[in-house]
């Protein structure tokens, strides 16, 4: 399985930007999908996550500002970020829960997308 991310950049604050991570390969499911981010010498945090039956999880440093959402059909987990702010700076990467054809579930990470908030 392999995750291609899109949507990262720089943007002032206030703005908005919109994360996607498809997922392509001989998948037969997915689950949880997710985005993480990470900034330098700290561990990496959850963001926000989604169930397959859609069910949200959001950290509370962005509930209210970012909004989870998938697309089933065609294999993608999407993050709108709205009034970002400088602390949101940071990589951010998607983790998908999947089974292949002929597999077992297990997780797979994005290669990450930067978004950096400055003025």
């Amino acid at each position: 399985v392999q995750l291609q991310a899109f949507g990262g950049g720089l943007v002032q604050p206030g703005g908005s930007l919109r994360l996607s991570c498809a997922a392509s390969g001989s998948i037969f499911s997915i689950g949880r999908m997710a985005w993480y981010r990470q900034t330098p010498g700290k561990q990496r945090e959850l963001v926000a996550s989604i169930t397959a039956a859609g069910s949200t999880n959001y950290a509370d440093a962005v509930k209210g500002r970012f909004t989870i959402s998938r697309d089933n059909a065609k294999n993608t987990v999407y993050l709108q970020m709205n009034s970002l702010k400088p602390e949101d700076t940071a990589v951010y990467y998607c983790n998908v829960w999947a089974r292949t054809v002929g597999g077992g579930m297990q997780d797979y990470w994005g290669q990450g997308t930067q978004v950096t908030v400055s003025s």
